[in-house]
This record gives structure tokens, sequence and C-alpha cells, in this order.
């Protein structure tokens, strides 16, 4: 038979849980506000994409996405792994997801791997695959994705696993070509943005070159593309780590009422055990009494 606990016991316990059920909440609170900034900022950066794509589509020299490469440069002949993970292991399960897709892609001979964010590269050494380039998820609101475009432009291609937001309880993991995620991107760019002003060499000039200018075009566009991943990813890892902490909530409410429940029984135990005692000393004082 399991022992009832002291109710001072079972108090400590209650207000521990209730200290949880608080910092949860707050938790709760701020992920909700960072999920509405993110989606203003991913917002904008399409729009700024749609712009960028109207003035390229119509002084491009090439079909070809060439990820703003000069001329003479001979990319290695690799793909290049990006993968976009959140900074800490508050973010829910999602990271788990996206490195268990990397590992049924990965092959040594065939690709190199970018890390961004500290707990993928964690859960990344944990399945014994070492990673080429590593940078820290960005803290502020500004994303510098230069650094990574230089090392995207050395590859002949390069694929990015990311996080998807969908909706607050739901996020999915994918992964895409760069390229294809451009050209596509580009065909929904040429669906929404119609310019009468005609951008081409005879109405414009360009310095020092068309192929010079389309270089640096591409090079917004890649920059674009990039930070829109990290900004998406960083929803997607925001909305998991919302519903990680309402579900965490949810559990130290329940807690918290069990445990209020059980100090009250444990209360009216200890309440019942005094009376039945005080009872059996009173028998004995009018028992001797009469004697």
């Amino acid at each position: 038979m399991q022992l009832m606990r002291r109710p001072l016991e079972i108090k400590a316990e209650e207000a521990s849980v209730r200290s949880v059920v608080s910092l949860t909440s707050a938790l709760e609170t701020l992920s909700s506000m960072q999920i509405a900034k993110t989606k203003n900022k991913v917002l904008i950066s399409n729009q700024f994409f749609d712009e960028v794509w109207n003035i390229y589509k119509q002084i491009r020299v090439d079909v070809m996405f060439n990820y703003g490469r000069s001329v003479d440069e001979t990319p290695i002949d690799k793909e290049l792994l990006i993968l976009i993970t959140a900074k800490g292991g508050l973010s829910g399960d999602i990271d788990n997801r996206l490195i268990r897709k990397v590992v049924e892609h990965y092959d040594e001979t065939k690709n190199d791997i970018l890390v961004i964010g500290h707990h993928g590269a964690l859960k990344l050494k944990q399945s014994h695959i070492d990673h080429t380039y590593y940078f820290d998820l960005p803290e502020h609101d500004y994303v510098n994705v230069d650094p990574l475009m230089d090392i995207t432009r050395k590859y002949a291609k390069s694929r990015i696993y990311y996080q998807n937001y969908i909706s607050l309880s739901q996020q999915e993991i994918k992964d895409v070509d760069l390229s294809d995620v451009v050209s596509s991107k580009g065909r929904v760019a040429d669906l929404s943005t119609l310019s009468e002003d005609m951008v081409s060499e005879k109405t414009y000039i360009f310095e020092p070159g068309s192929y010079a200018v389309a270089s640096y075009l591409e090079n917004s566009i890649l920059r674009l593309t990039i930070s829109q991943f990290i900004y998406d990813s960083r929803l997607a890892q925001v909305a998991s780590r919302f519903k990680a902490m309402s579900a965490a909530k949810e559990r130290s409410i329940t807690n918290a009422s069990e445990l209020h429940t059980e100090y009250n029984r444990s209360k009216r135990s200890q309440v019942d055990t005094r009376l039945k005692e005080s009872m059996a000393g009173l028998k004995k004082l009018r028992a001797g009494g009469a004697e």
C-alpha cells in the first residue's frame, strides 16, 4: 500500500508545477509575437523578389541561373546540402525530422554540408556525419547571407533543407534544389508583375555591361531566396516551439490540478487522523474519570 504524502510536500510540488505553467505561458506569448513579426518579413521579402526578378528576366544573357558567378568561374562538381536548423533545443522535434531526411540523402562522395544553427550541427554529429561549413542562426532581424552566398557560388548544385511553416499546429520538412526554386519563384513573379517599362540595352545604359548587371541581379535574387528560406525556417521553428510550449503548459496545468486534489485529500486525511486521535484520547479520559 502506497503511503500518502504529507500536505506540505505536495503543496511545494504544486507550487513548482505552477511556476512551470507561468514560464510556458510567457514563452507561448513570446513565440506568438515572433510569429507575427516573422510572417511580415516573409511577405516583404517576397514582394522585393518580384520587383528584382522583373528587371532580371529582361536583361539575362543566359537561360540558366548562374548564381552570380563570373564567366571564368568553374564550380565544384558536388551538391552542397544547406541545412537550416534552430539555434537551441526549444524547437520541438522539427530539427530531428530534418536531420533524418538529410541522412537518407547524404553521400560523402557527392555532397558537402553547410549547417546553419547549433542544434542541427549537434544532431548531425550524433548521426556521425561531419559538416563542411557552419554558421550560427542569426539572432537579429537582419540576416546577412553574403558568407553563405560566397560558399553556394562555389558549387555546381545546391539543395536546401528547411522547415516550412503551414500553420501554428503544422510544420513540415522540405528539401529543394536552389536553382529550381529560383526558376519557380521567377515564374510566379512573371504572373504577378506586369511592367510597361521595358528594360533593355535599347532603353538603358548598362555599366560595365549587361552581363555584369545580370550577375549583380543574380546575386540579389540569390540573397533574397536564401534569406526567405531562413525567415521561413525561423517561422516554422517558432511555431513548433509555440506548439511544444502549449503542450507543456497543458500538461503542467493538468499536473497542478491533480496535485491540488492530492493536497486536499492529504489534508483531509491528516485532519481525520488527528480527529481520531483526539476522540481516542477523550475516550480514555472519560474511562479514567468513570473509575
